[in-house]
């Protein structure tokens, strides 16, 4: 009687392999698993969600303002309208940029930093730039009005990604590898706060800092960045009685809540109307012209009024996601040696990250108010298109990345 084996011996080939087929199933078996799809689904998403749910909060917590005023013809649609204008000017733009390989965005990098700072230059000039609520921050263009900062945010983060790969050996140096960038950053936060906006100089250091820390500046140099910013932002708080009122204001609104307390003693309002699950969607009632700036700066807060503690953790769960997304798709592009895509990815992770932690802070009674909108959500022409041109570029890095992966050109 025969055993059966646990295991029989392989049958030789027919016939064998030649050496180039042989070298090529090496090949494959060494080539990391290709990914199965073209894109990050959970990237684009949660940025769709984001984009749609902003749509549809900056309909309804326009709808009064709008049906009240002279200027929107009382047109209860208006700012709805123009939402969806700029949100499919900045999906075809978006489209444009996603063409445009990332080493074409490292070669136009100074060029489009030397472009952001011209026109911040403009917006200064009377006759040129607009002015609205004594700040002078807009370029009218007919109908439409650019703000050049929220352009800044990208052309930075651009612009410190190519910095750093550059000057990857100077790192260390401060004078070499710091110094430089420090000198483009402070000439940029002049022009902003003679604007003034100080929000977007607190992001654009945030994200062109934060670039450099990424790319391995000097621990010591980051070290002593970071003071120098501290105390550089107590100075400019302390020698304008403007922002010394809004963080006086923030820390007791209800001291004044008539005065400088006004916004966010109505944001907290809403944020407690809102509970668990919210009183519906449109039937916020600080939107009827208790809230100021309803549709952009604290369209956080009408949100949480309307949809409640659920809708809030919602919105925050899709900005996490983004952001891991991007941290992940520029971890990838550095572990494929592609630096300058890598810190583009991170440094867009970065600006979205601290927007909409500074913003839901504002909103929450946790910052002092602040002039940035939510990205993504608030209503603002200037704010969308660099919005979807970010998300854009960070699309084609993980289009890029993946690609390299399956062993072809970027």
């Amino acid at each position: 009687m025969k055993l059966a084996l646990p295991f029989s011996a392989p049958s030789p080939p027919r016939r064998a392999r030649g050496g180039a087929e042989t070298a090529r199933a090496v090949s494959r078996l060494m080539r990391p698993a290709a990914p199965s799809r073209e894109l990050d689904p959970l990237l684009i998403w949660s940025a769709a969600a984001l984009l749609l749910i902003g749509l549809i909060m900056v309909y309804s917590a326009s709808i009064a303002i709008a049906e009240g005023s002279h200027f929107t013809g009382r047109q209860s649609h208006y700012f709805l309208m123009r939402h969806g204008l700029y949100l499919a000017l900045g999906t075809a733009l978006g489209l444009l940029a996603f063409q445009v390989p990332m080493g074409r965005w490292q070669q136009a990098a100074p060029w489009l930093f030397m472009a952001g700072v011209l026109l911040l230059m403009l917006v200064l000039i009377p006759g040129i730039g607009r002015e609205v609520n004594g700040a002078r921050r807009w370029i009218a263009l007919g109908p439409i009005n650019v703000q050049p900062s929220e352009l800044m945010k990208v052309f930075v983060g651009l612009y410190a990604a190519d910095y750093t790969v550059r000057k990857l050996d100077a790192m260390g140096s401060f004078k070499r590898g710091f110094l430089p960038m420090a000198g483009a950053i402070i000439l940029v936060g002049c022009l902003l706060l003679l604007e003034p906006d100080f929000g977007a100089f607190v992001v654009i250091c945030a994200v062109a800092f934060g670039v450099l820390f990424l790319g391995g500046v000097n621990a010591r140099v980051f070290a002593v960045l970071v003071l120098l910013a501290l105390v550089g932002f107590a100075l400019l708080v302390w020698l304008s009685p403007y922002r010394r009122e809004r963080i006086f204001g923030f820390m007791d609104p209800w001291q004044d809540a008539f005065g400088k307390g006004y916004q966010l003693s109505h944001a907290l309002i809403a944020f407690g109307r809102g509970e668990w699950l919210g009183v519906g969607l449109g039937a916020s009632v600080e939107k009827l012209f208790y809230l100021p700036e309803a549709h952009t700066d604290f369209l956080l807060a009408v949100l949480a009024e309307e949809l409640g503690f659920a809708g809030v953790l919602v919105v925050v769960v899709l900005f996490a996601l983004l952001v891991q997304r991007a941290f992940t798709i520029g971890r990838a592009a550095i572990k494929l040696e592609r630096y300058f895509a890598g810190l583009v990815a991170q440094g867009i992770g970065l600006w979205m990250g601290v927007q909409s932690f500074i913003n839901m802070g504002v909103n929450m009674g946790l910052l002092p108010t602040k002039g940035l909108t939510l990205p993504l959500m608030s209503f603002g022409g200037s704010g969308i298109v660099a919005n979807c041109l970010a998300l854009a570029i960070l699309l084609r890095v993980d289009w890029e990345n993946r690609q390299v992966m399956r062993g072809g050109r970027a």
